[in-house]
């Protein structure tokens, strides 16, 4: 791909999601993108939301499951950005966030654990390269329950031509990530075996998913490694403050208009949302 055809493609997925429509898989019209050229296309994108006026708050890391990489015919995990209009903030009393679904495309909720960050992680830190799974949790200021909002502007299969979406084209796509929810229950990294952290999550009090933190690469905390050791190549920094999606422990599960979601992490606390 050129850089015109990747500032191209990423202003073609900016109107999808502003337009509220699936398009066709960024692979369709190049079917020889690279690994590199999707983070070129996510990259050109979050220039033009910062342009737009956002701001980057955090990161999001996926595929971090055996199963989802396998699914994918991938071996490492994936990123993306989140900025500041991307957080979604629960509200009242109980507390509930409440998001409208039909400004999403084919919308889809995930459950993890979020960091954020008292010190920087990646290029410049005195880990760099060499960062470990300690050095993220000294690193951590707290760790929140999180739900990931995912929605694939891109078809995931497309309706007519049967074509399915690969691990570039979600790349492309911002690794499908729309938004987050995070709950208001702050835990030290160090203060809890995170493996150990579950979550019930139910759709209209029905159990849809369970899951241990455990099933992102062992411990959440390696899917920050990960992305720190990526950054560091690139010359880029986790700065402190931010928050940082440690990769999902339950699958996908499909929401619309009407629908209303718990998640519960026990000790780790609770997030509800309502689609309107």
């Amino acid at each position: 791909m050129t850089p015109e055809e990747i500032e191209a493609e990423a202003a073609r997925l900016d109107l999808a999601e502003r337009n509220r429509v699936q398009v066709e898989a960024t692979s369709v019209a190049f079917p020889a993108i690279s690994l590199d050229h999707a983070y070129a296309v996510q990259a050109a994108w979050r220039r033009i939301r910062i342009r737009r006026g956002e701001e980057i708050v955090g990161h999001k890391i996926g595929l971090t499951s055996r199963a989802m990489q396998q699914a994918m015919q991938i071996t490492t995990p994936d990123s993306g950005f989140i900025t500041n209009q991307m957080v979604f903030e629960p509200s009242g009393q109980p507390a509930v966030a409440a998001i409208e679904a039909a400004k999403f495309t084919d919308p889809r909720l995930e459950a993890e654990l979020a960091f954020v960050l008292s010190e920087p992680l990646g290029a410049g830190t005195p880990t760099a390269s060499n960062v470990s799974r300690q050095d993220v949790l000294a690193a951590t200021d707290y760790v929140v329950p999180a739900l990931e909002l995912i929605a694939a502007r891109s078809y995931r299969k497309h309706p007519e031509t049967g074509y399915v979406r690969n691990v570039y084209d979600t790349i492309s796509d911002n690794a499908a990530n729309a938004g987050i929810i995070v709950g208001s229950s702050r835990t030290s990294a160090e203060e809890v075996d995170l493996r150990w952290a579950g979550v019930i999550l139910s759709l209209n009090n029905t159990v849809e998913e369970t899951g241990l933190a455990a099933g992102v690469l062992g411990h959440p905390a390696e899917g920050i490694v990960w992305l720190a050791k990526r950054y560091a190549a690139q010359g880029l920094t986790i700065e402190p403050g931010q928050i940082i999606l440690a990769g999902s422990f339950t699958r996908p599960v499909a929401v619309g208009s009407g629908d209303r979601v718990v998640g519960d992490y026990g000790a780790l606390g609770q997030i509800v949302v309502q689609f309107e």
